[in-house]
């Protein structure tokens, strides 16, 4: 079977400070990872973070093991302190990914958060 990918959002933030943009793209796949299940990608900067059961399994122990709701994952873009994509892992039911966008010339970052296609066993 075919992996099917599916664009459920697309995130687009101009930089007035030097009219540079931010694109990330947030895409649903019938197959991804290891088992072939369904998943989560977001695409930016040439980046990849893949939501997929095996590597959420290790981020969610590692959020718990730190005692952590939201878990600020090491795929983020996170070079600049006033313009950067961070990915979060968000734990609770549904599991979800959170993206924050921030350009120079936004006061707050841009927050959109996403249900993962899966749960994990406990």
């Amino acid at each position: 079977m075919a992996n099917h990918t599916t664009v459920l959002d697309t995130i687009e933030i101009t930089d007035l400070e030097d009219n540079s943009q931010l694109r990330v793209e947030v895409r649903a796949c019938s197959e991804l990872g290891n088992r072939g299940v369904p998943g989560l990608q977001i695409s930016y900067l040439g980046y990849l973070v893949n939501f997929e059961p095996i590597q959420v399994e290790r981020w969610a122990y590692q959020a718990r093991k730190a005692g952590q709701d939201a878990l600020l994952l090491d795929q983020s873009w996170d070079v600049h302190q006033d313009q950067y994509v961070r990915n979060f892992l968000v734990l609770g039911t549904p599991l979800r990914a959170r993206v924050h966008v921030k350009t120079r010339s936004r006061t707050n970052p841009l927050v959109r958060e996403y249900p993962l296609p899966f749960a994990l066993e406990e």
